[in-house]
């Protein structure tokens, strides 16, 4: 059955010489694909099939098994990210995340929400944030949300002073022993990454320091709840080191 696709290239395996295995990941999860002769100089999938291609796919799709590429069509280069290494670590974190997640919460959201925070990256909005907007969004799929109304050891929705990533969220003034203090600025704009719609996103004015307090909480989170330890979350940690 011949059926077309979207979705972005996750994953490429050589097969035999000259023909190659990718993943794509849709809507409706993880797709594999061959793409015969695909490896050759000749070929019109040559360019079309390499890892982190956002595109269109012709495909004989077979349920349960390999599928066969028949053609493709980009719909997005996203030129200014693959121009940047920096910004392709968080494309590739991204992706490998979504993929993660959609292996265990087969929901459409994952993907639509991918694609929007892509696309705001690749129209230079900052790539910190967005990312940490949509890490935040997935640990309802994943289900470890935060509660962002209340406070996590008690309950209380009056007097909340600070939020930790150990406890798993808000702490009240009744609450509080030792844990860092967060400033107000940081509270409020922690809460709005996880409920902003990131399409209505056109301008991020935001401090350093509520940057990097919120990407410590987002990534001390995820470390504590999520069992997700993925080799390109450390590469792109590894590069926004350098840079």
């Amino acid at each position: 059955m011949l059926k077309k696709i979207e979705g972005i290239i996750v994953k490429e395996t050589s097969y035999s010489e000259t023909s190659k295995i990718i993943n794509i990941l849709t809507k409706d999860g993880i797709i594999g694909v061959m793409a015969k002769g695909a490896k050759s100089l000749k070929s019109p999938l040559r360019s079309f099939t390499t890892a982190l291609t956002y595109g269109s796919f012709n495909i004989y799709y077979h349920e349960d098994k390999l599928s066969t590429l028949k053609s493709a069509d980009v719909i997005n280069n996203f030129t200014n990210i693959k121009k940047d290494i920096i910004l392709i670590s968080y494309m590739s974190y991204l992706t490998d995340l979504a993929s993660q997640v959609m292996k265990q919460n087969q929901n459409e959201d994952i993907y639509n929400l991918l694609i929007s925070s892509l696309n705001k990256i690749e129209n230079g909005l900052n790539p910190m944030i967005i990312t940490n907007i949509y890490e935040l969004k997935l640990l309802d799929y994943l289900g470890v949300g935060i509660n962002f109304n209340a406070c996590a050891k008690c309950g209380s929705t009056s007097n909340i002073i600070t939020i930790d990533p150990d406890i798993g969220g808000y702490i009240c003034q009744n609450c509080y022993t030792n844990e860092t203090i967060y400033d107000e600025k940081t509270l409020k704009m922690l809460r709005m990454y996880y409920l902003v719609d990131i399409d209505s996103i056109s301008d991020l004015k935001i401090s350093n320091i509520v940057i990097n307090n919120i990407n410590y909480f987002v990534n001390t989170y995820y470390d504590r709840y999520t069992g997700l330890y993925l080799k390109s979350k450390k590469f792109l940690e590894d590069m926004t080191k350098i840079d």
